[in-house]
């Protein structure tokens, strides 16, 4: 399986001066996913957590809801032309019963490191309809003081062991109403860190995410705003700015939506009735 983390040989210059040393950089390797044999997507990850990102994006495309949808997940053997394993192809076998979807060239998307999922035909065929619709922001008993999210950063940020070696890293955080954080994990890709945590969440059973806080390092993109429905995640915080695609899809939704989380500093775009001002 391919390392999370590689050296290279880097020239440094400071203060005018030039050496030459190793650098640690994040590992990026593509992975592609496949649906019971059938290429179904390709995405640039950082390795590690394959299996957890496979069904976590699938949830997000509307295809898992719980961990007996999976009959199983495997690295595929043979990917290359002396028949090794490369680690770079995985498999995810529906259980009996579970309803594949239509694989085709239109439906087969790749997703990158950037920009997340790409290809897809038109707006509406990217609003799957989520099997754990919120409630509104005004019936849920979630109550998040905003003097809490304004530490949850900080958090995330103490949590990232990768990124502290490397600089090259998204990361994406879950936590309690509490602020007890319960999973993270890193990525090349934010797209595939809220992935991974999706997925680990459907394989342990916990699935959908009801009362639980996703923060995400960097912008809070269309599709990011998406997985957290697709999840039952109520509420999303990003460091950085949302779309205006994120925000129509959180006020629709009933998704809480915060934006430049920084300190006590925020922008709350939708669902404000769960943030205890």
């Amino acid at each position: 399986m391919g390392r999370v983390t590689e050296r290279r040989r880097v020239i440094r210059v400071r203060g005018g001066a030039a050496g030459v040393r190793p650098d640690t950089l994040v590992a990026e390797e593509p992975l592609e996913i496949r649906l019971n044999g059938k290429p179904l997507a390709i995405t640039m990850r950082t390795p590690g957590d394959d299996f957890a990102l496979a069904v976590g994006f699938l949830v997000s495309e509307g295809v898992l809801a719980s961990a007996e949808d999976v009959r199983a997940v495997t690295y595929c053997e043979g990917a290359t032309e002396d028949g090794s394993n490369t680690y770079n192809v995985v498999n995810v076998q529906l259980a009996p019963g579970v309803a594949l979807p239509d694989i085709t060239l239109e439906r087969n998307v790749y997703t990158t490191s950037s920009c997340g999922l790409c290809g897809k035909a038109s707006l509406d065929a990217v609003r799957t309809a989520t099997r754990f619709p919120l409630p509104s922001a005004a019936e849920d008993p979630v109550r998040i003081p905003a003097r809490l999210l304004a530490e949850l950063p900080d958090r995330l940020r103490a949590a990232q062991k990768v990124f502290e070696s490397t600089g090259g890293l998204h990361a994406a955080g879950l936590f309690s109403p509490e602020g007890r954080l319960l999973d993270v994990r890193e990525d090349v890709g934010r797209h595939n860190a809220v992935d991974k945590i999706v997925g680990r969440a459907l394989q342990a059973g916990h699935l959908p995410l009801a009362g639980a806080v996703l923060l995400v390092s960097g912008r809070a993109s269309f599709e990011l705003a998406q997985k957290a429905v697709m999840a039952g995640v109520p509420v999303l915080a990003a460091v950085s700015a949302p779309s205006s695609l994120a925000v129509d899809l959180a006020l629709d939704s009933g998704l809480t939506l915060i934006g430049f989380l920084r300190g006590p500093d925020m922008n709350i775009y939708a669902g404000e009735d769960r943030i205890t001002l």
